[in-house]
């Protein structure tokens, strides 16, 4: 049975001491809890090295929000799988739909990153979704099926075990909408049944799948329940321990 995953994405938000702070109240708040899922937190790069100190014996697990395909050299800015890794990541958001959009990454630009992680023993989790007007013209599943097919070439069956993918609709995403669970639930199966496809039933089953699009308490355990969502990738819900910690519970 695939257990379930919570993870958040601060995207640029907190510095050091908002961030130190922040861990601190989840840390405390986890401690009487013995959640049934696995909690990730994606703090920005100023910030992963201190929080990699700060939840070393919790149950929260670290992860980035980006990374670069080389290993090292003229790239200003950017930062490598074994940098993530010697701060004590093992989790890489790649693809959101942010990254896709405001910075111009592309399906093999997105692939090439998603191999170097896994080649550097980092689990992507990798983000696929559609834009508003894709919904509305009905092109999700088409959108959905490229992202995914070209974002996974050449990653094989025994590496799809490091994988988890993060459905997230872009209008929903920071906007207060949120797909129903039904329309969630639609496009989980989709993708899982692509994998099946591509790769094995086996492959397909033990495929964690999270979606995103802002999640919150409130709405949190209704999409959860559904037969093929494992999980969330929470936006603006885990900038806050309580918020955040509702859809822990949710789950």
């Amino acid at each position: 049975m695939r257990k379930k995953v919570i993870a958040g994405n601060w995207k640029m938000n907190n510095d050091l001491m908002e961030s130190e702070k922040l861990i601190v109240e989840l840390k405390n708040l986890l401690q009487n809890e013995k959640p049934n899922c696995d909690v990730i937190i994606c703090p920005p790069f100023t910030s992963l090295s201190e929080a990699s100190k700060l939840v070393k014996g919790s149950v929260i697990k670290l992860g980035a929000q980006n990374m670069y395909f080389e290993e090292s050299g003229a790239f200003t800015g950017e930062v490598s799988a074994s940098m993530l890794k010697s701060v004590g990541c093992e989790y890489v958001i790649l693809g959101h739909s942010e990254r896709r959009n405001i910075f111009d990454e592309n399906d093999k630009m997105i692939n090439k990153k998603i191999k170097k992680a896994l080649s550097a023993e980092l689990k992507p989790i990798f983000c696929v979704g559609e834009l508003l007007e894709e919904r509305e013209n009905g092109t999700t599943k088409e959108v959905i099926k490229k992202q995914v097919l070209k974002g996974l070439e050449s990653v094989s069956a025994d590496e799809m075990q490091s994988i988890i993918i993060a459905y997230e609709p872009v209008w929903a995403i920071g906007t207060g909408k949120t797909a129903t669970p039904a329309q969630a639930q639609e496009v989980h199966e989709f993708i899982r049944d692509l994998i099946e496809i591509e790769y094995s039933m086996e492959v397909s089953m033990n495929l964690v799948i999270l979606y995103g699009g802002s999640v919150k308490p409130d709405n949190a355990k209704q999409l959860l329940s559904q037969i093929d969502i494992d999980g969330a990738l929470v936006g603006g819900a885990c900038l806050k321990a309580d918020s955040f910690m509702g859809i822990i519970k949710g789950a």
